[in-house]
């Protein structure tokens, strides 16, 4: 048996940048059968070493530009080259990979993080890329709607506010993140919703060839918390003390008992950035060395840019994933290619 496969006859790398893209499932149920007879593939379940791929939030929301919240990058063509390396990725070391993990981003039309949820001194929404900090909140420039109270905490708006009051405190005073308000995105029952094609189709080949369930993890559905991290909410307290959300103990565990844990997707600078930073915590409170076993596939990510409509970028996130990407390394990560043989990867030979 091969290490390196090929890459099968029907993947097309155009369908990156398509949004009507969708995978044939019951087709791919045919090569996978077919693959499994020409490679020898084996049941995942029976892998000497557990080489978990986690892909982060490539739905198409992010990864398409006709999407709400697309990740273009620097070069603009971000999100999409990285999904054509993340489906190459998969196809080639189908033989090695074990598990293959994809996180959804899941929102409801008002949450803490969107415009409407809030108001200004003039009734109307906040435009999106708008800050929200405890002072803004005091001196009444950004209140929470009333109209969300009403379905949210049983029409207690004196509650709310404490608890939006609360919110950015808890942020503010950890120093990791401001409250930003994003375009909506990602909203459950929509198209952006979706996995972006190309990666649902190379995942579910990787999965009917291996024998191993395509696994789900879904975050981003508490109002009252923003969760960039599938490991973790944002803010887990109330301002009442009682809790808001928990940790994802349960993932956690999964990806410490990892051999490998190989983590690709969006945004670099956010949900990606956000999720190793608390996968580092666990490691650091479990066992430092753990770091070794992560690899960070640097070509099958970007970072949050937005445009400014003149040739240049309103906010450019690209700065803050790339220190994080190096403050990772320094605690004994790893920063990979995924064109690079598995082999070559430090740890991974045999």
């Amino acid at each position: 048996m091969s290490t390196i496969l090929p890459i099968p006859d029907f993947f097309d790398p155009d369908a990156a940048a398509r949004w009507d893209y969708r995978a044939d499932h019951q087709a791919l149920a045919g090569h996978a059968r077919a693959w499994i007879d020409r490679h020898q593939l084996r049941p995942a379940a029976g892998d000497p070493r557990e080489l978990h791929l986690l892909l982060i939030d490539v739905q198409k929301d992010f990864c398409l530009p006709e999407g709400s919240l697309y990740v273009g990058g620097r070069s603009g063509t971000g999100a999409i080259d990285d999904s054509r390396r993340i489906a190459r990725f998969i196809y080639q070391n189908m033989a090695r990979l074990t598990r293959v993990t994809a996180t959804l981003d899941s929102h409801f039309s008002h949450q803490i993080f969107f415009p409407s949820f809030w108001l200004d001194r003039d009734d109307q929404p906040p435009k999106p890329h708008t800050i929200v900090t405890t002072d803004a909140i005091a001196s009444g420039e950004l209140r929470p709607n009333p109209a969300v109270a009403g379905w949210l905490c049983r029409g207690n708006y004196t509650w709310l506010r404490q608890q939006v009051e609360h919110y950015c405190r808890e942020l503010e005073r950890v120093g990791k993140y401001e409250l930003y308000l994003w375009p909506p995105h990602c909203l459950l029952g929509s198209d952006g919703h979706a996995l972006v094609g190309v990666v649902d189709e190379a995942r579910s080949m990787f999965s009917l060839a291996r024998g191993m369930q395509s696994w789900i993890e879904v975050k981003g559905g508490n109002p009252l918390t923003e969760n960039y991290s599938v490991l973790r909410p944002e803010v887990l307290s109330r301002h009442d003390g009682a809790p808001l959300a928990q940790r994802n103990t349960a993932f956690i565990e999964t990806l410490l008992r990892a051999d490998a844990v190989m983590i690709a997707g969006q945004a670099a600078s956010h949900c990606v950035k956000s999720t190793i930073d608390d996968l580092l915590d666990e490691i650091v409170a479990t066992d430092p060395k753990l770091a070794r076993k992560v690899y960070i596939l640097t070509d099958c990510m970007s970072a949050v840019t937005v445009p400014d409509g003149h040739g240049g970028f309103a906010a450019d996130f690209s700065d803050q994933a790339a220190q994080a990407q190096q403050r990772f390394a320094d605690a004994g990560m790893h920063l990979v290619r995924s064109t690079d043989p598995l082999d070559d990867w430090p740890g991974l030979s045999g």
